[in-house]
C-alpha cells in the first residue's frame, strides 16, 4: 500500500511540473516556423500570415497540440477498451434505482468541497443550500442515497477550486490533455489536485486504515458517470470532423459555463473522473442534426459542435 501511495505521489507531481511547464509555453510556439517561410520578396504577405497564424494560436491556446492529441489517443483507447466495457456491464447488472442511489452517494460525499468552494467565492446562499443539502440527504436520506433535498427544491451543484481560482481572476492557461483525466488546463488541474488533498472524506479513510474504501470510490466515479455521458459522447464523435477539436471546444464552453453557475447556456456533460461530481445526464435520446450543420441538437438544445481551427 506504501508503494501504491508513492507512486500515486509521483504521479501527481508529474501532472504539476506538466502544468506548470504549460504555462511557460506561448501560445504562438508552433508558430514561429512561419517566420522563415518569409523571403525579401513578399514580407507584408509573409507578415500578415504570421499574424493571422497567432491569431488562430490564440484562439484555441492549444499551443502543445500534437503532444495532446496523442495522450487523447491513449484516453481514447483506454475509454473504448477498458472504462466502456466495465461500464456497460456495470448498468446490465444494476437496476436503475441503485445505480441513481450511488451516484446520489458520490456526490453527496463531495459536498464539504463543494461548501468550501462555495464559501471561498463568496456564494453565501449556494453555501446554504449545500449544508442543507449535506444535512438532509446524510441523515434522511440514508448517506446520501437518497436525494431528498433536490425534491424538496434544493437542486445539486458543482464547485471545485479551479472554478474558484477562476472567480479570483487567476487565468486558465493552455489547452491540456491528461492521461485518463482527460481535457483540463493548469488551472483546472492545479485545482483538482488541492481538491483532492483538501478532501475531508479521503482523509479519515486514510487516517483511519480504509485506504480501500478511496479506490473504489474512484472506480464507482469513474464507471457511473461515464455512464451517463457515454452515448452522448458517442454521438458527437459520429457528426465531428475533428472530434479532439469538438471535445476541446466543449470542455471550454462547460467550464465556462460552470464558473457562471450554470448561467446562459446549458450544455452535456463531460466527464471529469477526479472530481467526484457531474452535472445530471441528459435523457437517453439520440442527438439528431439540425438544419444548421454547425449545431448539433440534443433534446432541443443548440450545442456548438463547430470544429476549431487546428495549428499546421
Amino acid at each position: 500500500m506504501a508503494r501504491f501511495n508513492l507512486i500515486t505521489a509521483y504521479l501527481r507531481a508529474f501532472l504539476v511540473v506538466l502544468a506548470l511547464t504549460a504555462f511557460s509555453v506561448p501560445a504562438s510556439a508552433l508558430e514561429i516556423s512561419d517566420l522563415d517561410k518569409a523571403t525579401s520578396s513578399n514580407v507584408d504577405r509573409s507578415v500578415g500570415q504570421v499574424a493571422q497564424s497567432k491569431d488562430v494560436a490564440d484562439e484555441v491556446n492549444d499551443p502543445i497540440e500534437s503532444f495532446n492529441r496523442g495522450i487523447f489517443a491513449f484516453n481514447e483507447f483506454f475509454l473504448d477498451y477498458i472504462l466502456s466495457p466495465l461500464t456497460q456491464a456495470y448498468q446490465a447488472v444494476l437496476p436503475d434505482p441503485l445505480e441513481q442511489g450511488i451516484g446520489n452517494f458520490l456526490h453527496n460525499l463531495k459536498s464539504p468541497i463543494i461548501l468550501l468552494n462555495d464559501l471561498l467565492q463568496g456564494e453565501w446562499e449556494r453555501a446554504s443550500i449545500t449544508s442543507r443539502r449535506f444535512f438532509m440527504n446524510t441523515t434522511l436520506g440514508l448517506g446520501g442515497v437518497i436525494d431528498l433535498a433536490d425534491h424538496a427544491g434544493m437542486p445539486r451543484h458543482k464547485e471545485d477550486l479551479g472554478q474558484t481560482f477562476a472567480v479570483w481572476g487567476i487565468p486558465e492557461g493552455p489547452y491540456l490533455v491528461i492521461p485518463f483525466l482527460g481535457p483540463s488546463n493548469p488551472r483546472h488541474l492545479i485545482g483538482r489536485l488541492l481538491d483532492g488533498f483538501l478532501d475531508p472524506v479521503s482523509h479519515v479513510a486514510d487516517n483511519t486504515g480504509h485506504d480501500e474504501f478511496n479506490y473504489v470510490r474512484l472506480g464507482l466515479t469513474a464507471v457511473d458517470e461515464f455512464g451517463s455521458v457515454r452515448k452522448e459522447l458517442k454521438q458527437i464523435k459520429k457528426t465531428s470532423i475533428d472530434y479532439y477539436a469538438s471535445i476541446r471546444s466543449l470542455y471550454r464552453q462547460k467550464r465556462a459555463s460552470e464558473i457562471r453557475n450554470g448561467k446562459e447556456q446549458k450544455l452535456p456533460p463531460i466527464p471529469d473522473f477526479l472530481s467526484y461530481d457531474y452535472d445530471e445526464p441528459l435523457d437517453d435520446k439520440p442527438a439528431q442534426t439540425g438544419t444548421n450543420p454547425g449545431l448539433m441538437y440534443i433534446e432541443g438544445q443548440e450545442l456548438s459542435n463547430r470544429v476549431e481551427p487546428t495549428q499546421q
